[in-house]
């Protein structure tokens, strides 16, 4: 007996498939349990399809310069605050109840050796689904993400020792501010980072308003924004007054470019780019960039900046950015190096 096979009979068997795994869904019969784990040949069929997706994926949207080495300390000090309960750290090890998820975190001391610096960054960018991985959740702060490449990247290398020198200030007994010293340092001089802002002498009310707005998510951060969403309050009060109290920003004169003095006192008109003393003086609700530390004040304007080769019309419309642009590349690193008084 000789069955033909036809469209219509084709489409009532793709239509019966369906229906039968529809009706399979539909029964509850699949375990979802996370504690009975996947069969091997799915849990090699989903590792297969997520490596070959990141593969692709990051070849052709991670940047080329996925890793930036300086800058180590924040993060290590968000490693330790978000990702550690999962993958461990030197020293350190996961949590049970993490490693009872479907699948388990991996240990990155040994998983990152198996991944390009582009696909890392990739996956920390953008997360990966069905595992528990998160995307990075401030999607205009790349410079974050690669600094987090270069500290996985040098994971499986790194001792206990060197990892707790990384997030840790020794001599710092309260548990709020030594949070804030494990990168701002106990003096509140960034500990030498160069991603890092000094805080000291800064006033407390914008300090207070930079913790606001970084636990509500009106400035972009996931290392600041971890931090300061348990604060409350009167511990954001607490900590901005510390901090403001001690010695850094202010009794530092701007020297250097006269080019840079003069987009700090007058800006430049033809370009629409006001005087960056208009708002960032002694006294103004913004912050005191006399004093601040250069290399701070250079990433955050170029990451403002954005990526040149995208149209302003596609960036970030806020005032620090648009500001950013209008200041010339090649007045930069000049006017962060005015700044802070070289």
């Amino acid at each position: 007996m000789t069955i033909r096979i036809t469209w219509a009979r084709a489409a009532a068997a793709i239509v019966g498939l369906a229906l039968a795994g529809l009706l399979f869904a539909w029964s509850g019969v699949f375990n979802i349990a996370a504690s009975s784990g996947h069969w091997k040949i799915t849990d090699w069929f989903l590792h297969w399809t997520m490596r070959n997706s990141v593969r692709t994926y990051a070849a052709v949207t991670a940047p080329d310069d996925p890793k930036a080495n300086e800058g180590l300390v924040s993060a290590a000090g968000l490693f330790k605050a978000s990702c550690a309960s999962c993958h461990g750290a030197p020293g350190v090890r996961p949590l049970p109840v993490m490693q009872a998820a479907t699948p388990p975190a991996p240990d990155l001391s040994i998983n990152a050796r198996e991944w390009t610096d582009k696909q890392i960054f990739w996956i920390l960018k953008h997360g990966v689904k069905y595992t528990g991985m998160p995307g990075w959740a401030a999607k205009d702060r790349d410079d974050e993400v690669r600094r987090m490449v270069a500290f996985v990247r040098v994971l499986p290398e790194m001792s206990p020792a060197t990892y707790r020198s990384l997030t840790e200030v020794p001599g710092v007994t309260d548990a709020r501010i030594a949070t804030c010293a494990g990168c701002h340092g106990a003096d509140g001089r960034g500990r030498g980072q160069p991603d890092m802002p000094v805080l000291g002498g800064q006033s407390p009310a914008y300090l207070r308003a930079a913790l606001e707005a970084y636990a509500t998510g009106k400035r972009q951060s996931v290392v600041m924004a971890n931090a300061a969403a348990t604060l409350t309050p009167e511990d954001m009060t607490r900590l901005a007054d510390h901090f403001a109290a001690m010695p850094g920003i202010g009794g530092v004169t701007p020297s250097g470019s006269t080019a840079a003095a003069r987009i700090d006192r007058e800006g430049l008109p033809k370009v629409q780019l006001p005087a960056c003393a208009s708002c960032h003086a002694p006294g103004k609700p913004y912050p005191v960039l006399a004093g601040q530390r250069a290399s701070y004040i250079a990433q955050r304007l170029r990451n403002w900046r954005g990526d040149e080769t995208v149209v302003d019309a596609r960036k970030s419309q806020s005032t620090m950015p648009v500001i950013a642009r209008r200041i010339p590349e090649d007045m930069i690193d000049p006017l962060a190096q005015y700044f802070a008084g070289r």
